[in-house]
């Protein structure tokens, strides 16, 4: 795949900005931390080059100075609030966070409950972390927040918080996910350090949108079209305008909050430390960049992706119209449409003629592979297998899994676990091809060519099941599909 982004530059630019950006507040730094920490698959797809962990790989540079505080909302323990990338609630996801930071040796200093008032979920959680070992403050709800500027910065607002105690110059406010409070806790923990005479300051990171590009750039539409369900909009900065004369892109949450900021600034510090919200943020990413067309057509092919995705959702009831609207525009907006991918209308082709379900895949070599429907495989079986076989140079003759082995897996299915349909599905293809290799070399080579399809597109006529869509993201492929079902039941699982 071809590269449009210097991740090595990027890890060392944003290492010395975050040091810079401590330095100037007196060696005390909480930057809130959004999005992904790890496994950023968004902006390594839009941003070809970036690693998914690089920001965690960067924060490992700093990591004599990081100290980790995990914020969470108590209402999201109380409602069992799930992240739908990961099945997990955020109460766990908290734990899961905890162990993957301690195992990249980051230091984890505690945890706080945000908007907390003795739900008896939260004092549950309370008690679960603290019989294992990690400290653990809680946050009250600030009547007025965040407007009422003068009850917030008061002993009755922030001063009621409990104080978060850290050791590191570098405390990073992370959470399992938005709406979590990691602005109102740095907030807190200013409003006390001035109280105790600590000279602290606030930033905070974000890596979209890119606030250097251009406000219609293909990668700021594809955090609009990432963000299309939760009514998120890219903007021009005005105050970084008013201030410098310049334009810098920002989105509306961080413009709309950032006069009652800087008042609460002017209260807790006696001045505002920034003239614009762009100012607080610490974003090098827009400087890594090293070819701008590449990053461009890659977030044209997300936003048809998200497109796709929101298009599903609604069919299957996750979903509304709105956010299909909104990536409508999106599209329009960025010349986007389903003639960029080549692997749609090959999908589409291929079900057409073989008037069954069939799937399309683009190799990194700008080959186009189909799979379809047979009795033994699915069309997403199919074109998994024929695409290992394109990549590894296999003629498409030879056969990687003999019918001894698909015909007694199908029967198993049908016969003995109950399941209607007797083709495999990706996860068992790949055990069956495992099994296969014993004694087929052909088996073992494609089974060697797995990491090659990482990055590559796919396109099917019909929605996947989650266990095939799944097995493909595990490996990387980015997968799109027409909003219909196979079948015309009311019930699909």
């Amino acid at each position: 795949m071809k590269l449009g982004f210097d991740n090595q530059k990027y890890l060392t630019t944003q290492s010395e900005q975050i040091k810079r950006r401590i330095a100037q507040f007196g060696g005390k730094l909480y930057l809130e931390f959004g999005g992904k920490l790890f496994d950023d698959f968004h902006a390594s797809r839009v941003l070809p080059g970036f690693e998914p962990n690089s920001k965690i790989r960067m924060l490992q540079q700093l990591k004599e100075d990081v100290e980790i505080v995990i914020a969470i909302n108590a209402a999201d323990i109380v409602k069992n609030k799930v992240r739908g990338d990961l099945g997990i609630t955020y109460d766990d996801d908290v734990l899961r966070l905890i162990d993957i930071f301690r195992s990249l040796d980051l230091y984890v200093g505690s945890v706080v409950l945000t908007r907390y008032h003795g739900q008896a979920a939260a004092d549950a959680f309370l008690k679960r972390l603290a019989s294992l070992g990690i400290r653990c403050y809680r946050h009250y709800p600030i009547a007025g927040y965040p407007s009422d500027v003068a009850h917030i910065v008061s002993d009755e607002g922030l001063g009621k918080n409990d104080y978060i105690e850290t050791s590191h110059s570098l405390v990073v406010v992370t959470a399992p996910g938005p709406g979590s409070g990691k602005m109102a806790t740095c907030l807190s923990q200013l409003y006390h350090d001035h109280k105790r005479g600590v000279t602290a300051g606030y930033a905070k990171f974000e890596t979209f949108p890119i606030w250097n590009l251009p406000l219609k750039h293909p990668v700021n539409l594809a955090y609009e079209a990432a963000t299309a369900d939760l009514d998120d909009v890219n903007m021009i900065d005005p105050f970084h305008l008013e201030a410098y004369g310049k334009t810098a892109v920002n989105y509306n949450r961080d413009v709309e909050i950032f006069p009652v900021l800087s008042a609460i600034f002017q209260q807790i510090q006696g001045s505002s430390p920034y003239r614009s919200p762009t100012d607080m943020g610490v974003n090098m990413a827009g400087y890594c960049i090293m070819d701008d067309d590449v990053c461009c057509d890659a977030s044209r092919q997300e936003i048809l992706r998200r497109y796709y995705t929101a298009c599903v959702e609604r069919a299957q009831g996750k979903g509304g119209d709105d956010p299909v609207r909104r990536l409508e525009l999106v599209m329009q907006q960025g010349g986007v449409t389903p003639a960029i991918c080549p692997a749609v209308s090959a999908a589409l082709l291929k079900a057409e003629t073989t008037h069954a379900p069939a799937g399309a895949m683009v190799l990194a070599d700008g080959r186009i592979v189909t799979g379809k429907t047979s009795d033994t495989l699915g069309a997403a079986s199919a074109l998994l297998l024929n695409a290992l076989k394109a990549v590894g140079g296999i003629d498409d003759h030879f056969e990687l899994i003999s019918a001894q082995v698909l015909e007694p897996i199908c029967r198993l299915k049908t016969q003995y676990l109950g399941h209607k349909n007797p083709r495999l599905h990706t996860d068992e293809v790949l055990m069956a091809l495992t099994i296969s290799a014993l004694t087929n070399p052909l088996a073992e080579m494609a089974q060697q060519q797995l990491p090659k399809l990482r990055g590559c597109d796919a396109h099917f006529s019909v929605i996947l099941s989650d266990v095939d869509e799944k097995l493909f993201r595990r490996l990387g492929v980015n997968v799109s599909c027409e909003p219909q079902y196979e079948t015309k039941g009311l019930y699909h699982k």
